[in-house]
């Protein structure tokens, strides 16, 4: 089976931590997929750098997907307005896939109502939103719980990749 990764993406996300984990994982060898509400949609994200997916939302089966990447910015604030975004996070979350979560992105996962009782960190903007969804919060470059992987900005982005590709070893 092909070694594939699943980015959601929306505009103004955080340009370094949607590039930076992207050619992480395409250096471990993984092909990465980008998905919004529709394929082909182009995007910019908060400093400007373009990207597009190739993939809606509606055509994926997590089941062709070893992991999941959030990543920070303001996206996520539009990206866990859908339902099926919701349902995809949940589905690989039940399958202990990797999820990697950072700085604003957590705002997926509390929508998709998977931090219950799990160890996290995020931004500090989003800290009592996720503790609210029953998150343990924790101030630290990057926390690992289980599948879920944490970080909460851009400084913190080597040690979130290391944490999030050892998963797949």
């Amino acid at each position: 089976m092909e070694k594939k990764i699943l980015v959601l993406i929306h505009d103004l996300a955080e340009d370094l931590e949607l590039w930076y984990p992207i050619y992480r994982m395409k250096e471990e060898g993984f092909t990465v997929d980008l998905a919004s509400e529709h394929a082909n949609e182009s995007f910019h994200g908060k400093y400007g750098v373009p990207y597009t997916s190739n993939l809606s939302w509606d055509e994926i089966n997590a089941d062709d997907y070893a992991g999941l990447l959030i990543p920070g910015g303001w996206a996520p604030d539009r990206i866990r307005r859908y339902d099926s975004v919701k349902q995809l996070v949940r589905s690989i979350n039940d399958a202990h896939k990797p999820i990697g979560q950072i700085c604003h992105a957590g705002m997926v996962t509390i929508s998709a109502g998977i931090l219950t009782g799990k160890k996290v960190t995020s931004t500090l903007g989003i800290k009592d939103d996720m503790v609210n969804a029953g998150a343990i919060w924790e101030d630290k470059a990057v926390v690992v719980d289980g599948n879920l992987v944490s970080s909460r900005k851009p400084d913190d982005l080597p040690d979130y990749m290391k944490a999030y590709i050892s998963l797949f070893s």
